[in-house]
């Protein structure tokens, strides 16, 4: 099955909304994260931060699915996508060695 990672930037208007605003819209991606980890499928979602440990490098998403398109509407569903709070851009990822771990499930 097919890995894809999806990587993403916030825009300079989530950047210029209160922690109170910014915080709704990340509760929602993870509700949105753990609802599709709770149907049984194969997701990872997390921030990237600097080297004095402070976020705002932004996020990864890893997932599996049957093909590109179905990946691209896996992610238009991520509340920071749907409220173009994030400049985002996914990619299939392959492996050097040509191999794939082995998900027990995936999304498809």
């Amino acid at each position: 099955m097919p890995i894809f990672i999806k990587t993403e930037k916030f825009k300079d208007k989530t950047l210029k909304l209160s922690n109170s605003e910014r915080k709704k819209f990340l509760l929602m991606h993870k509700e949105w994260v753990k609802g599709i980890t709770n149907s049984g499928h194969y997701i990872h979602s997390g921030y990237l931060i600097n080297d004095k440990k402070m976020p705002g490098g932004g996020g990864l998403l890893i997932f599996e699915a049957k093909d590109f398109l179905t990946a691209k509407k896996i992610v238009e569903n991520d509340p920071m996508i749907k409220y173009e709070l994030v400049s985002w851009d996914l990619q299939e990822w392959i492996s050097i060695d040509g191999s794939q771990p082995k998900f027990s499930n995936y999304l498809g």
